[in-house]
């Protein structure tokens, strides 16, 4: 049967959809609301499909489908489809790290520690934390301040009457209480043990709150010591929790969700939030090798925590909507207060998760990190296709002395070297960069469209504000070729990008690869620029010294300059050392020189 005549038979019920390539190997999956009218999408226009999805929809030979109750249903299905066959074109879920848990087991004298395996074994697990460095923090926390076993003896009432277990060395320093011979009870060693499992729940508040009311009960009962153990443990809590994670006004469970999209990639973060404090933190990346709705992307990271997770809080905190409604959960969008702080701290963690992925894809495999900074700029920048070469401009001048204009060159994202070009200002008189920038440009390519035209750049970045852009922008007009390319210029004091005809600047992320690749082409030209100034200036500053005074020549000049390694070391020697390199009244008519420009 033909793929339409499939698709007509597909009802109007919420569901998942398989799409099958002519080897019969699942090349997709998706979830809808209406089967019938989510997939009838693919096919009803092509023209408003990207060009992913066409490659998509042209290799389709079947689709196959699964109904079930409700959107949340499908959402989870979806998701377990997508780990079970891996389709080519759907999102890949980025998360080859093994994240670390934290195991209370399932022993008389339970042991707590780190451990990267869940197994099904009755311990009890809490996690996983995306930070090593937190997780063992709390370790620490739990370890000197509950003299727990660190052994991995089996340890039964038996094994305690018959004291068939050696104390060990925690058990003589004090760091455990020998559970091995009978030195704590099993209930009171439990109690230590809930207490931390409510830690790791996130019920700081409420212990806290129970030793507060205890130390003030044992004080009044002049029970000092009981009073002052309390205290301690109280303090333990919160000096702790101040520094470790970040408590909300009002002490309310919730669950927040941000994500940050850059090209194909997603990079996203999800915190856990019970009793006011930040319990769990957790960073995904995904990888969309065709057209994702934002909303849709979201609904995949949820139902990916959910299984992680499990259940999620009654309250969710979202930067937009999924594009699914579950039941049981209030999705929010903060706009003020406290939840917009969590919101803010969660797509900052985000931030960190992308800035990170990004420079480990840079060394690992640049040409890829290259080709994500190139599209990241060019949907920056509203541009038709990857600026693959770019040139960007910059002048350099001292007073109106000696102006210079300096052209670098960007291939693939990369500096090209050989390409490079510096200028001379010649027919601009004093310190007018808005001219001295018409006349490069208008040589630049006057020049390529001559040699080469067809290696025209695609973008052009001029280091300056709106004056020097324009200027640059009347060059190229009068060269005919303003609409072959993009031109923009980078404000230093800002960092803000000005495009040609629009009042407003444009402002990029500080943390985006795109603004960083503009801001290594203007250093570059600066760098190029200045480089080609000074030297200019040096040759200048000892032609004026020496090559004008009768009877200094080349060999002369550079005599003294081995010599004395300055100008201002020859001015200062004495008249006999001079004397006795270049003669009496060879020395006598360069100091008179000397002091002649001074005078001046």
């Amino acid at each position: 049967m033909e793929v339409r005549n499939q698709i007509e038979l597909l009802p109007h019920s919420p569901g998942v959809y398989r799409y099958y390539d002519a080897a019969g190997t699942v090349i997709y999956v998706g979830k809808a609301k209406d089967l019938y009218k989510r997939v009838h999408q693919y096919f009803a226009d092509p023209s408003r499909l990207s060009t992913k999805t066409r490659i998509l929809v042209s290799k389709i030979a079947s689709v196959q489908y699964s109904v079930v109750d409700s959107e949340a249903d499908a959402l989870l299905l979806e998701n377990n489809l997508i780990k079970q066959y891996k389709p080519r074109y759907n999102i890949l879920l980025k998360d080859s790290k093994t994240y670390p848990w934290i195991c209370v087991t399932a022993e008389p004298f339970p042991r707590v520690f780190l451990t990267r395996r869940v197994l099904q074994d009755g311990s009890r697990y809490f996690g996983p934390y995306s930070s090593v460095l937190h997780a063992r923090r709390l370790l620490e926390f739990f370890s000197s301040n509950y003299p727990l076993r660190s052994c991995r003896h089996k340890i039964d009432s038996e094994t305690v009457l018959r004291h068939k277990i050696r104390p060990c060395l925690d058990f003589h320093i004090g760091r455990c209480r020998g559970c091995c011979n009978g030195g704590v009870s099993q209930e009171e060693y439990n109690a230590w043990i809930d207490e931390i499992v409510r830690i790791l729940k996130g019920g700081v508040g409420e212990l806290v709150s129970a030793y507060r009311s205890a130390m003030l009960q044992a004080s009044d009962n002049l029970d000092f010591e009981a009073a002052e153990y309390c205290k301690q443990r109280m303090e333990a809590l919160q000096g702790h929790y101040s520094k470790s994670v970040i408590i909300s006004a009002g002490e309310r469970d919730l669950d927040v969700f941000s994500l940050i999209f850059d090209a194909s990639d997603a990079f996203g973060n999800f915190l856990r939030v019970r009793g006011g404090a930040v319990v769990q933190s957790l960073n995904l990346g995904f990888r969309m090798h065709i057209e994702e709705e934002r909303e849709s992307v979201l609904s995949l990271f949820i139902a990916e925590i959910r299984e992680k997770f499990g259940d999620l809080a009654r309250e969710v905190i979202v930067p937009f909507l999924p594009d699914v409604e579950m039941d049981g959960t209030d999705f929010v969008i903060p706009s003020r207060g406290d939840k917009l702080k969590l919101l803010e701290l969660s797509a900052k963690n985000a931030k960190e998760y992308q800035f990170n992925t990004l420079k480990q894809r840079e060394h690992s495999d640049p040409d890829a990190f290259r080709e994500a900074v190139l599209e990241e700029l060019r949907k920056a920048l509203g541009m038709a296709e990857l600026p693959r070469h770019i040139e960007c401009f910059d002048n350099s001048n001292l007073l109106g002395t000696n102006p210079v204009a300096a052209c670098v060159v960007f291939r693939d994202g990369a500096p090209c070297k050989s390409d490079y070009r510096k200028f001379k200002v010649k027919t601009v008189i004093g310190a007018n960069d808005y001219a001295s920038m018409k006349e490069i440009v208008n040589r630049r390519y006057s020049r390529m469209l001559a040699e080469s035209p067809d290696d025209l750049p695609q973008l052009i970045v001029i280091d300056g504000g709106k004056g020097q852009l324009n200027f640059a922008w009347q060059a190229l007009c009068e060269l005919g070729i303003q609409d072959s390319l993009t031109v923009v210029g980078l404000a230093e004091r800002m960092e803000e990008v000005i495009r040609v005809g629009d009042p407003y600047p444009l402002f990029l992320d500080r943390n985006s690869q795109a603004l960083r690749l503009i801001q290594h082409l203007r250093d570059e030209a600066h760098r190029f620029g200045i480089t080609f100034h000074r030297s200019l200036r040096r040759k200048a500053e000892v032609h004026s010294a020496l090559s004008d005074i009768p009877g200094v020549g080349p060999r002369t000049e550079e005599r003294i300059l081995l010599h004395f390694g300055s100008l201002a070391r020859m001015f200062s020697a004495p008249r006999e050392e001079l004397a006795r390199l270049v003669g009496p009244k060879l020395a006598d008519r360069i100091l008179e020189s000397a002091t002649a420009c001074k005078s001046e």
